[in-house]
């Protein structure tokens, strides 16, 4: 079989996106969705506490939750657990801007282990990751919404039940679009 057959035969990855009207689309899926309480702005002027979510084109980079309150979801994707001591480095002076680290933590940092649930499904998103560029946003991800859909700090939240299906949906190349 020719290269360019075997091309057109493999399965591609779905894309996914997110308009301003609040809807995230996957394949024939339509999802309600809240993005940062400040609306969504340019990467370019994205800036560290700004509450607005980036637009762009960002690669889904893997699946946190927490064992203690769910199952491990169903994805294509790579998964860990989030523990006590997981957060997250939103400090842009610090070396660790924009990564995971653990608990405690000297520099400004998120807590991913929340007492509420939002974060007990949590995709890392690829922005402001290759290299973290200091004050350009840090732990944008895609959560579990408010019951609400009120504004996240800059994420993208949908409820636990289309986050599951979608990361049913979702490969290791998926990339998510988010348009102003």
């Amino acid at each position: 079989m020719h290269s360019d057959a075997i091309a057109h035969s493999m399965p591609q990855p779905f894309e996914v996106t997110v308009s301003a009207d609040g809807i995230l689309r996957v394949g024939d899926n339509d999802f309600r969705c809240a993005f940062g309480i400040n609306g969504i702005t340019d990467a370019q002027t994205k800036t560290e506490g700004d509450g607005k979510t980036p637009a762009g084109r960002w690669q889904l980079r893997y699946v946190m939750y927490r064992a203690d309150r769910r199952a491990c979801p169903r994805t294509k994707l790579p998964v860990t657990t989030i523990s006590f001591s997981d957060g997250w480095c939103d400090d842009p002076k610090h070396p660790a801007y924009n990564c995971p680290v653990r608990l405690p933590f000297k520099g400004s940092h998120e807590k991913l282990y929340r007492d509420d649930h939002l974060y007990n499904i949590v995709v890392v998103l690829g922005h402001n990751d290759a290299p973290p560029v200091p004050g350009k946003g840090s732990a944008i991800f895609m959560h579990i919404a408010k019951p609400d859909y009120s504004g996240t700090e800059g994420c993208v939240a949908l409820a636990e039940k289309d986050l599951e299906t979608l990361l049913g949906l979702v490969q290791y190349e998926t990339f998510i679009t988010i348009t102003q």
